[in-house]
């Protein structure tokens, strides 16, 4: 990382579904792995082509369990996440740029399709439980290429330890990125625990390049990012998502809570120690290209 901070995409998954692709089934965008992988190139390819120096692979929601819930072996599913791998090389390839591979790991609740991600209420589930589940796709995707793991969304403090217990037995480069909420107490997991916490367990990881916040309210991300960077000591990572929200019952997006936008306070995250900026859900190569403007 330079002296101009790195460009994120934004929102793989909500840009397939706006490229008229169904991704509401347990695999969410992973399903097209194997149903449609040239749209996942095509995806990628957009968001290149306006500017972005990083690209996630389509692995958030592709888990050895998550596919083993929809009825494909194990080998399968490997292949599936290295595939989610070379459709990024690919489309790097194709687009003719310089631009780094971060490999997505989404949450143990990312897997149960219920969206407990955003809560963190996975139940009586134990740490070693969440290394076991983390362990295998965090070593595929290392083992596939990637330049940096993307550990994202996470919503709790157990799970935070689980994944940097995994990553420090690891040793690969990775950013670790929060989900959280700003309330009258300060900025918290979404299990209302105080993020701080986890900032500074990261603090002492040694594999991690980056620590911060996704998929939150744009509102709130200039406190999480200026948190995170400050308690970990580490450069920030934040995309924010549209500021729209998610209805878990009804499955649909609602309207955002500020008219803000993405764009609101980027100079302010680069101040408090952004150096990763991007988007993540209903975040797409418009919103992209505009951050790459604003960064120039």
């Amino acid at each position: 990382m330079g002296d101009r901070p790195l460009l994120l995409d934004g929102g793989l998954s909500t840009e397939l579904e706006y490229r008229g692709y169904d991704i509401s089934g347990q695999l969410w965008s992973a399903q097209l792995l194997l149903d449609a992988p040239s749209a996942v190139v095509a995806a990628h390819r957009a968001f290149l082509d306006a500017g972005a120096d990083i690209i996630t692979t389509a692995s958030y929601q592709a888990s050895l369990e998550g596919f083993a819930r929809a009825g494909y072996s194990s080998a399968t599913a490997q292949q599936l996440i290295r595939r989610s791998v070379e459709l990024a090389r690919q489309a790097i390839d194709e687009s003719g740029r310089q631009a780094f591979i971060a490999g997505s790991v989404g949450p143990y609740g990312a897997m149960l399709a219920d969206g407990s991600e955003y809560t963190g209420q996975y139940g009586d589930i134990s740490l070693s439980s969440l290394r076991d589940f983390h362990r295998p796709r965090l070593e595929l995707l290392a083992e596939a290429g990637i330049d940096v793991l993307a550990v994202e969304t996470v919503p709790s403090l157990l799970e935070v330890e689980a994944l940097l217990l995994e990553l420090d037995r690891l040793g690969h480069p990775a950013w670790l990125s929060l989900t959280t909420q700003t309330s009258p107490v300060g900025v918290l997991t979404r299990r209302d625990e105080p993020a701080a916490k986890a900032f500074a367990m990261a603090g002492s990881a040694a594999s991690l390049i980056a620590v911060g916040i996704n998929c939150t309210d744009p509102v709130g991300a200039g406190a999480a990012v200026a948190l995170a960077a400050d308690t970990s000591g580490k450069p920030g990572v934040v995309y924010p998502n549209s500021g729209e929200g998610w209805d878990t019952v009804r499955r649909v997006w609602t309207p955002a809570s500020s008219s803000q936008g993405l764009l609101g306070d980027v100079d302010g995250w680069v101040a408090s120690g952004a150096r990763i900026i991007g988007g993540c859900c209903r975040v797409g190569p418009a919103q992209t290209r505009a951050l790459a403007e604003n960064l120039a």
